[in-house]
């Protein structure tokens, strides 16, 4: 992988005492394999069994509108649920000390959808090295529909984009279904980042993942159902799913407290710690409700997951402590908001103030 066109050269240091304290975190989990955990074999079964009985009710079932729509909306929930813990985990090596099983379960997004291949590049390989680092971070780099960054363009809608926000973010799925990877996999960039196309195995998961998604999704609902109640389901549950997951990861890196860098600048500066650097760009929501975060994945322990996304996700709660501890004892803030809500009122706050904010030197002017 390598940068290209516009996107700045940023370093960081993975030295100094406050990564090496952080990194002695992981010491808590002694006796406890970190990529594995009986509870994940259960929660996925169980996620997975919900999706596909929702899915085979929506299809060969669903007498009326009405339960047809609460089967959609119950789909689309399942399929973030799988996402959030079978996906995202897998794509991460962190499902399972196997790197076959992570494997074969990382295709669980090629199957709803996405690629997983454009994932690891997007995700794991850039969001998570360069988090919230505008020019670089391709999931802030939402121009010109939304304005994410100081430094970025502010155009005349933006003002109101705290209020014509929400449909989009249901909107996000119909992307990365239809176009948006293809897109990236056809242009070998993104976000000024290229990368390698795929070629064999991975090349097999993206050709094979697309066709059997469209199967469930598209083709055997059109054969089964008439074309408006088919296109009715896949709409909603499209739309849940995206609405679902966008929600999750913005309420953890565009809100108030979460810092957002300008790349142009981070070049241009010596490099900091990355693990100070991912304290100052997330935070963590609703850490205390469990069901939230047994559906969630932990991915509102964002903090934990920014900092040992190759750990899996059930051991987040027990390294928050830790982690807690030692931003304390080097007075680093550790952002967090106690609720969901807060969260989403946050959110919508730095939203607006984005809207309205004038430009900040903006990136290629």
């Amino acid at each position: 992988m390598s940068t290209a066109g516009a996107a700045p050269t940023i370093r960081f240091r993975g030295n100094g005492d406050f990564s090496g304290d952080i990194r002695a975190c992981v010491a808590v989990l002694d006796g406890a394999d970190r990529r594995h955990h009986s509870a994940m074999y259960l929660k996925t079964v169980i996620i997975s069994m919900w999706a596909i009985a929702s899915w085979w009710l929506l299809v060969f079932w669903a007498p009326s509108l009405w339960t047809g729509a609460a089967l959609a909306v119950s789909l689309g929930l399942a399929i973030a649920g799988i996402g959030f813990n079978v996906t995202h985990d897998a794509n991460h090596g962190s499902f399972s000390p196997s790197p076959r099983v992570n494997r074969a379960l990382r295709y669980s997004l090629d199957v709803i959808g996405a690629s997983s291949y454009v994932w690891r590049v997007k995700h794991n390989v850039i969001h998570h090295t360069f988090t919230n680092v505008s020019g670089v971070d391709s999931d802030i780099g939402q121009l010109p529909f939304l304005r994410l960054a100081p430094d970025q363009r502010r155009l005349w809608f933006h003002r109101a984009q705290h209020i014509y926000v929400w449909p989009l973010y249901g909107l996000f799925a119909v992307k990365w279904q239809l176009f948006g990877d293809i897109t990236y996999l056809a242009m070998g960039e993104i976000e000024g980042t290229s990368f390698a196309r795929p070629r064999g195995r991975d090349l097999v998961g993206v050709v094979v993942g697309k066709a059997i998604f469209v199967a469930w999704a598209i083709v055997i609902p059109l054969v089964v159902r008439p074309f408006g109640a088919a296109l009715f389901g896949f709409a909603i549950a499209s739309f849940v799913m995206a609405f679902t997951v966008a929600i999750t990861f913005q309420l953890a890196h565009c809100v108030e407290d979460a810092a957002v860098m300008s790349g142009s600048d981070m070049a241009d500066a010596e490099p900091v710690e990355w693990a100070r650097h991912q304290l100052a760009v997330t935070a963590n929501f609703a850490t205390e409700n469990r069901f939230l975060s047994w559906y969630l994945g932990g991915l509102n322990h964002q903090i934990e997951h920014h900092l040992f996304s190759r750990i899996c996700h059930v051991h987040y709660r027990t390294l928050s402590v830790e982690v807690r501890g030692v931003c304390d004892r080097y007075g680093i803030a550790y952002h967090r908001h106690s609720t969901a809500w807060s969260a989403l009122r946050s959110h919508t706050r730095w939203l607006r103030e984005m809207g309205h904010r004038a430009a900040e030197h903006p990136a290629g002017a």
